[in-house]
């Protein structure tokens, strides 16, 4: 058996030394791009530096010589092609407008992240249209996203975070069939965030950290599992019937301008694990029935710095799966409920968890501090009630941090106070 695979070994390697050779508009394209990065950039030892075009750059399969950030391994007509480039992050700067981009049409991944790049995203990139990876994240990129690049119909993954891009997201994505993740994030996106929903294939979208206005999409794709809007100017609505997005596990939408009532739809969600609504103007919470919300999924529940009033609401605690609850900086009154306190102070079992954070500080909670919690051991939970108006206030108790407590007017206003 030894000798026939040494005899193919040998013939297989004779055979790629005379026939793996790079296309020339291969090598033009990628001779272009090396010499549009700012010389003084490409580092000894970094993938550019390795870019010798005086050798093949894809004829590497059984020689010394790689070509670092390239692999080719498509043939056409006794020509290898180039089909994926992934630089490595060492700040790499300079502009891409000037590669002949219909050159590199075998590409399916392009990623050139975490580096210095800027000026303006190619329109030239669609001409890539075999292309499924497009990883901009992380440069100096600026301008308006291209609406062509709604014709990249293979396109699975688009990264476009953390560059200096304003405008509109284009409508054009809706074309987008393939894409399954789209990173917008830390950018200067404006305008309205455009309908989806045909995207059957979409299962994670971040667009935090812009300047979007208008409300959640009513149409939003069914397989979505993360939708991260926070930090943006929304306002509206949260859609009604969000729980027909039946994979959805996480949504952040904190840090808007969202008024008005909390939907129960959002605690009765078939699949939804965490929810951030933090930082808004919610008033109300709408209270979803007991026995839906027993099958609730929720983990992870964040509701603070919003306007929220009346009591705590028990049906929190009957959240089976519910681990950790921030309500601080509302405008609850009253007194904390009693199930919250068995729940932060029992340890939980197969079918239910306990508490093992819980925010309720800068309320207007009055009356004593729940039995359960006060026999809390340290560690077992984190556990704030800091600035209220509970039992002793305005004086420090252990739970509380005592220049943060409320003043003896605002005490005084909400409940009574021992002096």
């Amino acid at each position: 058996m030894f000798k026939p695979i040494v005899f193919m070994f040998i013939f297989t390697k004779l055979f790629f030394s005379a026939n793996s050779k790079t296309h020339p508009a291969d090598i033009k394209a990628l001779n272009v791009l090396k010499n549009g990065v700012d010389p003084r950039s490409i580092t000894p030892g970094s993938c550019l530096s390795s870019w010798d075009f005086t050798i093949d750059p894809c004829d590497n399969i059984f020689t010394d010589h790689f070509t670092c950030g390239l692999r080719c391994d498509r043939v056409i007509s006794g020509l290898v092609r180039v089909t994926e480039i992934t630089i490595d992050p060492v700040g790499y700067s300079g502009s891409l407008t000037s590669v002949p981009w219909d050159h590199l049409r075998y590409l399916n991944t392009l990623d050139i992240s975490d580096n210095s790049f800027s000026g303006l995203v190619p329109n030239e990139f669609s001409n890539l249209t075999r292309l499924r990876r497009l990883g901009l994240s992380g440069n100096s990129f600026a301008g308006e996203i291209p609406s062509v690049l709604g014709s990249l119909h293979q396109l699975e993954e688009l990264y476009l975070d953390n560059n200096r891009l304003h405008g509109a997201i284009p409508s054009s994505f809706n074309n987008l069939t393939k894409l399954k993740r789209l990173e917008i994030q830390r950018n200067c996106i404006s305008g309205e965030f455009p309908d989806l929903g045909s995207l059957k294939n979409l299962y994670f979208i971040d667009v935090s950290d812009n300047n979007i206005s208008g409300g959640v999409p009513s149409t939003l794709p069914l397989s979505l599992v993360e939708l991260s809007m926070r930090n943006n100017k929304l306002n509206g609505n949260i859609p009604h019937d969000i729980d027909k997005v039946r994979f959805l596990q996480v949504l952040d939408l904190s840090h808007n301008m969202f008024a008005g009532t909390v939907p129960s739809v959002l605690f009765r969600h078939p699949s939804l694990e965490q929810l951030t609504l933090s930082y808004n103007e919610f008033s109300s919470l709408q209270v979803p029935a007991v026995d839906i919300t027993l099958n609730s999924n929720l983990i992870a529940l964040d509701l603070s710095y919003n306007k929220l009033r009346g009591l705590l609401p028990a049906f929190m605690a009957s959240m089976p799966k519910l681990t950790a609850l921030s309500l601080e900086r509302n405008e609850f009154t009253g007194m904390i409920p009693a199930q919250y306190a068995v729940k932060a102070a029992v340890a939980g079992n197969d079918n239910t968890s306990s508490f093992e954070r819980l925010l309720l500080g800068g309320n207007y909670l009055v009356g004593p501090i729940p039995g359960p919690l006060l026999g809390l051991k340290p560690g077992s939970a984190d556990v704030s009630l800091a600035d209220n108006c509970l039992y002793r206030c305005p004086d420090a108790f252990f739970f509380c941090r005592g220049r943060d407590q409320k003043s003896a007017v605002d005490c005084k206003s909400f409940g009574p106070t021992i002096p």
